[in-house]
């Protein structure tokens, strides 16, 4: 029998709520919709000549269209459409998909292949894709069946194309997707004249500025327990992303084992050790979105180890037998205030 936990976002927000504003100006503007499989939410402090339906309808449309550009849900969307093409042929992608292939290629290699968005069979075989659940676990025969159509090196980039040297390759870009929605609808605030703002989908979130209030934006990091939401630490990361992976609900059990959704692509297997919670700040959402990704695979000590090489801010959790131990990197102690 199985039990299947899901988890929608990894990070809790702390908003406040303004009891009186005497002009606009000093107001706070909150919009939120459905998106990717959860919901996206902006706050931001209000600016004159800003019509916020029209600013809603703008950020929705933006969202679809990134939705249609690289869902694995969306049968006809690009990326889908790639990885249904069984040629090794160029395929024609946009500028928009081939910017996120480019970066996830680049923390692919950063990461000694542990972030991997060509992992999608592996993925779907142990059940976290948009396929149906296995009744059984899979052998490790046709895990390495698997893991053959698995590998960066598989995926050509051009300018305006993407090709596959094996037919079967399988792009799953949930990895990173997300922060780059993020990013997006960052910039487009931006073109409004937005400068203080919070934007949040499924947990990925950037910040910028202040609250209306004068003071920083806060948020909360939520404590890795599946039973119950609480905060493990509240933070304040100035003009910066935050993006937290962790696998505590994300995961199924069956016959009393259990499985997480992060599969290690060198191994082929979900991940199996005490790490169970990656809080990553970056200015960028995308690249905070893959990395925090890419250290939760590869465990405490490893992750640590590449945060002070590569000047990554990163908070570590893990799951000890008396509670939570919290482990940070240099680059977190130095920019990252803790309340």
């Amino acid at each position: 029998m199985q039990t299947i936990f899901n988890i929608r976002i990894l990070i809790v927000i702390i908003f406040t709520i303004l009891m009186a504003c005497s002009s606009p100006k000093n107001q706070e503007t909150y919009i939120s919709g459905p998106t990717m499989g959860t919901t996206y939410n902006v706050k931001f402090v209000s600016v004159d000549g800003v019509e916020q339906q029209k600013l809603k309808r703008e950020i929705d449309q933006s969202l679809l269209n990134i939705n249609q550009l690289m869902s694995t849900y969306i049968k006809d969307s690009e990326l889908s459409r790639f990885n249904q093409w069984r040629s090794v042929e160029p395929f024609p992608m946009s500028a928009q998909t081939l910017d996120v292939l480019i970066e996830a290629k680049r923390l692919g290699v950063m990461s000694a292949g542990l972030l991997d968005v060509t992992i999608g069979p592996l993925v779907n075989l142990w059940g976290f894709g948009p396929q149906n659940r296995p009744e059984k676990v899979p052998t490790e025969k046709l895990i390495d069946t698997t893991r053959q159509k698995v590998g960066l090196d598989k995926l050509k980039i051009g300018t305006t194309w993407a090709s596959k040297s094996h037919p079967d390759l399988y792009i799953d870009l949930s990895t990173i997707a997300k922060g780059y929605a993020v990013d997006k609808l960052a910039e487009l605030l931006q073109t409004f004249s937005i400068n203080n703002y919070l934007v949040e989908i499924g947990g990925e979130m950037r910040l910028a500025g202040q609250k209306a209030s004068g003071k920083p934006w806060k948020i909360a990091i939520e404590k890795p327990e599946t039973e119950q939401r609480s905060i493990q630490k509240i933070i304040s990361v100035g003009d910066n992303a935050v993006a937290t992976s962790g696998d505590y609900r994300n995961y199924y059990e069956q016959n009393g084992v259990r499985y997480s959704h992060l599969i290690n692509p060198t191994t082929g297997y979900p991940i199996k050790h005490n790490l169970v919670s990656v809080t990553v700040i970056h200015a960028s959402s995308m690249t905070a979105d893959g990395l925090a990704t890419a250290l939760n695979v590869m465990g405490k000590e490893k992750a640590l180890e590449l945060a002070e090489k590569d000047g990554i801010a990163v908070l570590l959790i893990t799951k000890e037998k008396d509670g939570f131990t919290e482990y940070t990197s240099s680059k977190f102690e130095q920019h990252v205030i803790v309340h």
